[in-house]
């Protein structure tokens, strides 16, 4: 159902941070793949891993995930 994605910028985060996949997985102590399937919105984070994510990134939960798609940035130099 489309009412029920969560949309998110974990790939952005870890991108800023320059963290693979793997290196937040074992942060999160959750297999690899999760990430990617969270990352590409084909998996909705559980309350705690959403929690978990946000506070790895030290951001509040709504910097890293939404109900409604995030407005695209604008390139900055």
């Amino acid at each position: 159902m489309a009412d029920d994605v969560v949309y998110n910028r974990i790939a952005m985060l870890r991108a800023e941070r320059g963290i693979t996949r793997r290196q937040l997985a074992d942060a999160l102590g959750v297999h690899y793949q999760t990430v990617g399937y969270l990352e590409r919105g084909e998996y909705s984070p559980s309350l705690h891993l959403a929690l978990k994510i946000a506070e790895y990134f030290e951001v509040p939960v709504e910097v890293v995930f939404a109900t409604k798609p995030f407005p695209r940035l604008g390139v900055e130099a």
